[in-house]
């Protein structure tokens, strides 16, 4: 019987394949003729120093980037036309197939390189009576004899609101629900919208004009009630509901763009509950990745295309990273690990949601302050606990079952629970502060942590000590020293928000200023 199930595992693998999907916005490739749909900065042979020489740098680069990633399809943005693509394939011999479309009228378009055969495309409008965009891309293709589409995306940036995204996702959402419902399909491209773009729309007043509903969040449905989409419980709904890729890769690292220091997650990949049903084509769990080799990010900078006053400076790629998937004909696919097996603090981390509840024991309330709370459980980590610790008493330890946890830009919390069993006092509770002269503050496994007794100068809103600098916020904002004093801080949480650390000061008693 071993003999047989081995045989048959080994007759499954040697049959099944693999292949990859990326998508790339390579930032304005133009050509050298010239016509009315040109951006200022690429006509021809004009004062913008657009000509043969910068044309020849930027598509070698562009073909640098297609060669590297070496996708079996290859999503493409912002290309000038169809003469593009059909050079772009002629350089890379490798590809044999492609589709393309875009409107008359407007600048660029969307497209595809394939190892993989096309079958057909269509073009899906979406038109506005002001603003002309880009057309969503729908592309059939068979692979393995199983058929599958891809959308390719490319949304109206933010300098539209959200109203014209959502026109967007509403289109493209009617088209994947006529198809049936475990029908392969992948959404991915350029949607101007980060994944989380639900938890952001509201500290954006310009964008905000759909009382908070987003295309990419609630229109997609890749989250229902303001939880995400996960790919473990993705199989639960009787609707169409999709998981975006971006949930697999830790919190600091997702990014493809970058806005004014802070990371930004424009492109996409969005996969339907179909690509998890283990029938035909599927989705390689944890395969997703951001493609940054150190000629595309350094020292936290994307090498984008230089232009310097509408004048191209001959060096750079794009603005965007491309991104990255694999998919799989393989029928075995890995079991995810049950919650109900997490036991420790330090497991939390690793997840998105959960999707039942699960009990800790031992945990040590480390930190009070009204009704919110720090708990770490001995040798592990911490976890912060917002607005619902009333029955929590600092310096107890608790055995508690955890319903609900939530990222709060960055920033690790438990949204709901409950107490099972109170353990009484814990007596040295402080001696799992952390000493905070000794920590790498780049590492975020000290998030949620407490430290105490660190001094230095406070100014700009930040702590400088050491010759070092760290961002304070201050939970009441009438603590705030001010600027240019001596501080002494008593006790603080180790904060994140918006990709970077910082101190949390959560009463005027933590601290001192002289």
């Amino acid at each position: 019987m071993v003999r047989f199930f081995l045989l048959l595992f080994l007759s499954i693998c040697l049959y099944a394949k693999d292949f990859t999907i990326s998508s790339y916005n390579v930032e304005n490739l133009f050509d050298l003729k010239s016509n009315k749909t040109d951006y200022k900065e690429y006509k021809p042979n004009s004062n913008s120093n657009w000509n043969k020489k910068t044309f020849d740098i930027k598509l070698s680069n562009t073909i640098r980037v297609l060669k590297d990633l070496d996708s079996d399809i290859i999503a493409l943005q912002e290309v000038e036309n169809k003469e593009l693509i059909k050079l772009l394939l002629k350089k890379l011999p490798d590809y044999k197939y492609y589709s393309f479309s875009k409107y008359p009228n407007s600048s660029v378009g969307v497209g595809f390189l394939s190892k993989i055969k096309i079958l057909k495309d269509k073009t899906i409008e979406v038109k506005f009576s002001n603003k002309t965009f880009r057309p969503i891309l729908e592309t059939t293709f068979k692979f393995d004899n199983f058929e599958f589409k891809i959308f390719n995306n490319h949304w109206p940036s933010k300098r539209s609101p959200e109203s014209y995204r959502i026109k967007y996702a509403k289109k493209l959402f009617d088209r994947i629900n006529k198809l049936p419902f475990d029908y392969d399909y992948i959404l991915l491209g350029d949607f101007n919208s980060n994944y989380n773009e639900f938890e952001t729309i509201y500290f954006n007043k310009d964008l905000n004009n759909t009382q908070s509903l987003t295309g990419i969040n609630q229109v997609l449905n890749t989250t229902i009630n303001k939880n995400y989409i996960t790919k473990e419980d993705i199989l639960k709904y009787e609707k169409k509901v999709h998981y975006n890729l971006w949930l697999e890769v830790p919190f600091e690292d997702r990014f493809s763009s970058k806005y004014k220091g802070e990371n930004q997650t424009p492109d996409n990949i969005i996969v339907p509950a179909s690509l998890f049903d283990n029938k035909n084509i599927s989705y390689k769990k944890n395969s997703f990745k951001v493609f940054k080799p150190s000629y595309l990010y350094k020292n936290k900078k994307i090498n984008r295309w230089k232009i310097v006053n509408k004048n191209h400076k001959g060096y750079g790629f794009s603005d965007h990273l491309p991104i990255i998937a694999s998919f799989t004909t393989d029928k075995i696919l890995k079991k995810e690990k049950k919650d109900e097996n997490i036991k420790h603090i330090s497991e939390l981390y690793k997840k998105v949601k959960l999707t039942e509840s699960i009990d800790l024991k031992d945990i040590i309330v480390i930190y009070k302050d009204s009704e919110n709370a720090i708990i770490k459980q001995k040798n592990d980590r911490a976890i912060y606990l917002y607005n619902n610790a009333k029955d929590l008493q600092e310096g107890y330890s608790y055995d508690i079952r955890i319903s609900q946890i939530k990222n709060y830009f960055g920033l690790k919390e438990i949204k709901d629970f409950k107490i099972l069993k109170n353990n009484g006092k814990f007596l040295d509770y402080k001696d799992l502060y952390l000493d905070f002269s000794k920590l790498n503050l780049e590492n975020l496994n000290y998030q949620n942590e407490m430290v105490e007794n660190i001094e230095g100068l406070y100014k700009d809103g930040k702590l400088y000590y050491k010759e070092k600098a760290i961002n304070i916020y201050f939970k009441n904002k009438e603590d705030k020293p001010k600027d240019i004093m001596n501080i002494k801080i008593k006790r603080a949480q180790i904060g994140y928000y918006k990709n970077k650390t910082q101190l949390v000061i959560h009463k005027k008693s933590d601290f001192d200023v002289n």
